[in-house]
């Protein structure tokens, strides 16, 4: 029996958990896949948007704001990296300055912190000296900003843990539904539960489980955006997150540094049916280019380092679908978070737990602690620091990925914390172990070693990403054992 139960360990799931860590109250989380982290919350632009596109008068837009005005303390307290390194909405023609002009008003009625305001080709220039020759002028968002998303998403879910809230993997949702004694029921692939109140945070199956328990039918429809990553030795080509104007689609494509040193370009945005379709395409990744060619033109093909696709939920209304079901009494929907999700994701949370918090009369949890410390990062050590962290524990002398010099010590963390680390790619998302510019064609061996090790469990069991997604298929020689 719990008193909140929540579907989904996307950023807002574990979002909400951690709020709701903040009273006393017991809190499960289900994620249906092998770890936290696994959907749009990893695949995505990693943008603090300063709150300028959204329609004024809707959530987006007021969570937005909310959201944006969080990440100065989400850094304190979670120790997650966190850049305002601001945003220039480009526009490549001059007949198109209305259209800035209608983005500035709408980031004044949103109510955007800091700087707003259009600048001329020459200032653009001058902050931006690599943006394209077709470039006339930009919308300058001083509120604008960076984060790693699943650095954010893992420090939730880890502050969450530490304040008493349950986590459960390989937990698949199949069915909610109303008990006689007014509570719900919750059937999942790791056990049934029974909970009084129900948050369905669930990503692009947040319908599903909507449309199980509500007369008002919600449907998301998935959109699929194809990305480039370049090599860190491309981080300085542009400081701001350089987006181009708006369509009805989004919010274009863009080129951007990420706060880990890479450079993004992308999304594309495809509406697809199948909700679990995440492949690269020929087609997206070449209109990908084309677009952000207008940006930073002759991009360096050399550069890049991998592809990747995130489908982001995209919902009927065109809005963010919140709060009590009207004919579901204590089942919350955290429904239609796209962009700009991740930014409005610690408002999304808050004001999610304080719902719950009033509805179940939950009282303040006085043992609450906002703090949670990062892993430490070898590869950000001074000489100094990095001979205290070896002398204290000697796998920090050990560096497993070259490239982005990490070292046993990161990943054996990475799979002891809470919520650790249980695949290849629950490590790589904590450390980025794999991340880098051979994209783990070295690392993988040890790194499946030191988690079959953690975990006790034979080399041969170890996942990429869970399921059937076993690095290794047989042994070809060891001792007592049978080639296979």
């Amino acid at each position: 029996m719990y008193d909140v139960i929540i579907i989904g360990g996307g950023v807002v799931g574990c979002g909400v958990a951690r709020e709701l860590s903040r009273y006393r109250v017991k809190t499960l989380l289900l994620e249906k896949t092998n770890d936290i982290c696994n959907g749009q919350s990893k695949a995505n632009t990693a943008i603090i948007h300063g709150g300028y596109d959204a329609k004024p008068g809707t959530l987006k837009a007021k969570f937005n704001v909310l959201g944006n005005a969080m990440f100065d303390r989400i850094h304190e307290e979670l120790d997650v990296p966190v850049q305002w390194n601001t945003s220039l909405v480009v526009s490549f023609s001059l007949e198109d300055h209305p259209a800035l002009e209608k983005l500035l008003e709408q980031g004044r009625q949103n109510g955007c912190r800091g700087e707003l305001r259009i600048i001329d080709e020459a200032e653009l220039r001058q902050r931006e000296p690599n943006v394209g020759q077709e470039a006339k002028e930009a919308l300058l968002v001083g509120a604008g900003g960076i984060v790693c998303p699943y650095e954010l998403t893992v420090a939730f879910a880890e502050n969450a843990a530490k304040n008493g809230a349950a986590f459960l993997r390989n937990a698949e949702v199949t069915a909610v539904s109303k008990l006689p004694n007014g509570h719900w029921q919750v059937v999942s692939a790791a056990g049934t539960f029974e909970t009084r109140a129900v948050v369905n945070a669930a990503g692009i199956y947040s319908d599903v489980f909507n449309n199980m328990v509500s007369e008002r039918k919600v449907r998301i429809h998935p959109r699929r955006g194809e990305y480039y990553i370049l090599d860190k030795k491309y981080k300085d080509v542009f400081h701001a997150a350089m987006f181009q104007l708006p369509t009805k689609m989004g919010k274009g494509t863009l080129v951007a540094p990420t706060v880990d040193g890479t450079v993004l370009i992308g999304p594309t945005a495809e509406d697809i049916e199948d909700k679990e379709d995440k492949r690269t395409t020929a087609a997206g990744l070449e209109k990908a280019l084309r677009q952000a060619s207008r940006t930073w033109e002759h991009i360096p093909s050399r550069g890049f380092i991998t592809t990747f696709a995130g489908l982001r939920a995209t919902g009927d209304t065109g809005d963010f679908i919140l709060g009590e079901a009207e004919d579901a009494p204590l089942f919350f929907n955290c429904c239609a978070i796209e962009s700009p999700g991740l930014t409005s994701s610690p408002a999304i949370a808050k004001w999610t737990a304080e719902q719950i918090a009033d509805r179940l009369e939950l009282a303040p949890n006085p043992a609450f602690d906002p703090i949670r410390k990062a892993i430490p990062k070898f590869r950000e050590m001074s000489d100094a620091e990095r001979a205290a962290a070896i002398a204290a524990d000697p796998d920090f002398g050990k560096v497993v990925c070259r490239c982005e010099t990490v070292t046993e010590a990161e990943i054996r963390e990475s799979i002891r914390r809470p919520v650790g680390a249980r695949d290849i790619d629950g490590i790589k998302r904590r450390t980025r172990a794999g991340m880098g510019r051979c994209q783990a064609g070295f690392c993988t061996p040890r790194t499946v070693e030191i988690l079959a090790e953690e975990l006790g469990i034979s080399p041969l069991k170890v996942t990429k990403f869970g399921g059937d997604s076993q690095i290794l298929q047989s042994y070809l020689f060891e001792e007592g054992k049978e080639n296979a």
